[in-house]
């Protein structure tokens, strides 16, 4: 059955099925890499999307809290427009991707800091809480253009990232359509199209916001893990 999307929905009140998220799909984190993608492991720039799954572990509402892990001293916040899919899409061409969308929301990627892009850890990536998400999903034809959405990340309400989806490697189309050509996606899946590079950190005790333009702002503060 189709998702669709009223004018803004509480995220909550939709049943999301599968997260994946898009590495090295802004410009400016594949070119952070420079001459490494050409070196082993990995030997060159990659031709398809490069996924991982954020599993429902994960997942956490707007104004929720993020537990720093014991041994950690700040997370990464990874602001990052989230892409709700409406309709099965299975190689689905990218003229027609944008009819398989259902709307859009806010998603902060949250993660420990590591070194491995194109296989990163599920020890530092998936650890409880770690995709707030929300606060609403707003129906894809209330964004004119979902690639020139400003993304905004905030810590303790000063601005420490900025960036556009003008600069994706792979436009939300594309994404889709590359993403179909080797596996299908249902309705409520939901695809993160890519972190900008120069992703802030937060520490326990600070307050983290991610704002896209046109969809929403969501809030999020930071823990120990000793004091839950």
């Amino acid at each position: 059955m189709d998702l669709v999307i009223g004018d803004a929905i509480d995220v909550r009140s939709v049943v999301l099925g599968t997260v994946y998220g898009a590495l090295l799909n802004f410009r400016d984190a594949l070119e952070a890499l420079g001459d490494t993608v050409n070196k082993p492991p990995y030997k060159a720039p990659p031709k398809a999307p490069v996924l991982y799954m954020k599993p429902r572990n994960t997942w956490a509402t707007h104004e929720a809290k993020i537990v720093v892990p014991r041994g950690e001293s700040a997370l990464l916040m990874g602001g990052t427009l989230a892409i709700v899919i409406g309709r099965i899409a299975c190689r689905v061409r990218e003229e027609e991707a944008m009819a398989h969308v259902a709307g859009y929301t806010v998603a902060n990627d949250v993660s420990v800091a590591h070194d491995s892009y194109y296989r990163p850890s599920v020890r530092q990536k998936c650890r409880d809480g770690f995709l707030p998400i929300g606060p609403r999903i707003v129906r894809r034809d209330a964004i004119r253009d979902p690639d020139a959405l400003d993304i905004e990340v905030a810590v303790d309400g000063v601005t420490r990232q900025r960036a556009n989806t003008r600069d994706l490697v792979r436009p939300v189309a594309k994404l889709i359509a590359d993403v179909t050509e080797f596996m299908s996606i249902a309705p409520g899946d939901v695809l993160l199209v890519g972190v900008a590079a120069n992703a802030p950190l937060a520490r326990a005790g600070q307050r983290v916001t991610v704002t896209i333009a046109g969809i929403g702002t969501l809030a999020s503060s930071l823990v120990a893990e000793d004091a839950t």
